[in-house]
């Protein structure tokens, strides 16, 4: 990357603020900061005047100088600078932000940003995207990847997720991460007008994850596992349970135990999530024979309130109960089959991985028979091992081709009563034998089962699926559903009970 002739002055005179014809000194020091951004990204040298600028601008903020050391971790300096924690956390997330009108200006009007702290903001946005996206080259120690995995999570707080959500690593939960959930900020002491990141997240996801599995690859990660000391600073995710996974076969000893309690350690933290969004799907209706638990949780304060309102005092103002009403909270149900088809093939990792801790969840779950198929070229009954995950996971073979038709073959004989059974097939449906599975699936869904292709079921609810495929699901009436895995927990969750 060419410098610039000569780096913006960061001690230059403003000039009127909010002016885009006269760059103030504010607009020059963030220009100096994202200069010095770009040209790190590109081209790993130093180039002096933008280091040394960056920093006069970095200390005249009073911020410290260790956001400029590309070696320091963003935990490292939030554990020297506590206080910086919490601009860290939500620090590109302002979902009331980016609103303008007509003339392009924020709502608020130029005079009312606070410049200072839109430099402040710059300094501390570089270090965090610097941090997660240049990379470097060669080997890969067990100590680097923590490193960029906490520094990802801390991007992914700076835009407002949890901790691993983007990644694919963790379903977000919709509460709190390791960090917590980043709140979004009331917009004092935040700068200006900032674009809404919305649409820009869920792109940055599949990057994360693509460079995460690029570190991955790097490591040796044979002699890491086979190092305790080592494999202990490993944080599982995604990206490394899928080497592990494809890896298995090729590890003993130690480094086998290691590999099993990472992909132990990652399948209880992720069923963990789902269980949580399972239990908060919709479900069946109430069932009003079953008298409500009275219990506190259930009390049911507005209708005690109304149905005692003839017993009001209204000398002593006081209100006497003589009785307490309770919601009814148990659902109607009936005995249902759940057949999960999973395609193992390469493309479908981390699929597998969420259905199968998915399928576990759901075969927990009252008068619910899960059956669950893994294919690629050939066909594996997982049913057995269908309430353990771990055990299940372990008997997947990762990769190779995929043909349908051997996994149908499996499926069709446990629809032995069709209303009462839905079929889930996941798969990016790139198939060799096409036409005959699609015509084996429209019959599955003629029988009266309920047929849900799916594309994708990740955190990041990204993956591609076969057009052609795609559009004969639709004009069967059963469109693929591709997308964060919370959309099978609500689909399943509704016909299950």
């Amino acid at each position: 990357m060419n410098q610039p002739t000569s780096a913006p002055d960061p001690q230059e005179t403003p000039g009127r603020p909010g002016s885009p014809a006269v760059p103030d000194a504010y607009d020059n020091r963030r220009q100096v900061l994202y200069w010095r951004l770009l040209a790190r990204l590109f081209d790993p040298e130093e180039q002096h005047s933008l280091e040394s600028a960056s920093l006069a601008v970095v200390e005249d903020t009073g911020l410290p100088a260790a956001l400029l050391d590309p070696q320091a971790s963003v935990d490292s300096v939030v554990q020297r600078h506590p206080e910086l924690a919490d601009e860290f956390a939500g620090l590109m997330h302002f979902p009331e932000a980016g609103r303008t009108d007509d003339a392009g200006e924020a709502e608020s009007g130029p005079g009312d940003r606070d410049r200072a702290a839109e430099v402040r903001r710059a300094a501390l946005v570089s270090k965090v995207l610097l941090n997660v996206y240049a990379t470097g080259s060669g080997t890969v120690s067990a100590e680097q990847l923590a490193r960029w995995q906490a520094d990802a999570a801390w991007l992914e707080c700076a835009l407002g997720c949890a901790p691993g959500e983007l990644r694919g690593g963790r379903p977000g939960p919709g509460g709190q991460g390791s960090r917590g959930r980043a709140a979004a900020p009331d917009g004092t002491g935040r700068g200006g007008p900032t674009p809404d990141l919305g649409d820009l997240v869920p792109a940055i996801g599949p990057d994360l994850a693509d460079i995460e599995a690029g570190l991955v690859k790097r490591m040796h990660l044979r002699e890491v596992l086979a190092d305790p000391r080592l494999a202990s600073r490993l944080t599982p995710s995604m990206s490394l349970i899928e080497q592990l996974l494809r890896d298995k076969n090729n590890l003993s000893g130690v480094a086998l135990a290691n590999a099993k309690a990472l992909i132990r350690r990652f399948v209880d933290e992720v069923a963990e999530v789902l269980r949580t969004q399972v239990e908060k799907a919709t479900v069946g209706e109430l069932d009003r024979s079953v008298p409500p638990k009275r219990v506190f949780r259930n009390l049911d304060l507005d209708r005690t309130i109304w149905k005692n309102l003839t017993n009001w005092d209204p000398e002593g103002e006081r209100l006497y109960v003589d009785r307490l009403y309770y919601r009814h909270t148990a659902r109607k149900t009936t005995p249902q089959r759940l057949v999960v088809v999973v395609d193992q093939s390469g493309s479908m990792v981390d699929s597998m991985v969420n259905c199968t801790i998915l399928a576990s969840i759901f075969a927990g779950l009252p008068k619910v028979d899960v059956h669950l198929i893994a294919y690629d070229t050939q066909a594996l009954d997982l049913t057995p091992w269908v309430h353990d995950p771990f055990e299940t996971l372990l008997r997947t073979n990762l990769g190779g081709g995929t043909d349908g038709t051997v996994a149908m073959a499996l499926a069709q004989p446990k629809i032995a009563e069709p209303r009462n059974t839905v079929v889930v097939w996941i798969s990016d449906f790139y198939e060799w034998q096409s036409e005959p599975l699609f015509e084996s699936m429209a019959a599955v869904h003629r029988s009266g089962a309920k047929f849900i292709p799916v594309g994708s079921v990740t955190s990041a609810g990204r993956g591609s699926v076969n057009p052609w495929f795609r559009e004969r699901f639709k004009d069967l009436g059963t469109p693929v559903l591709s997308g964060h895995i919370r959309k099978l927990v609500h689909e399943l969750k509704t016909f299950l009970t």
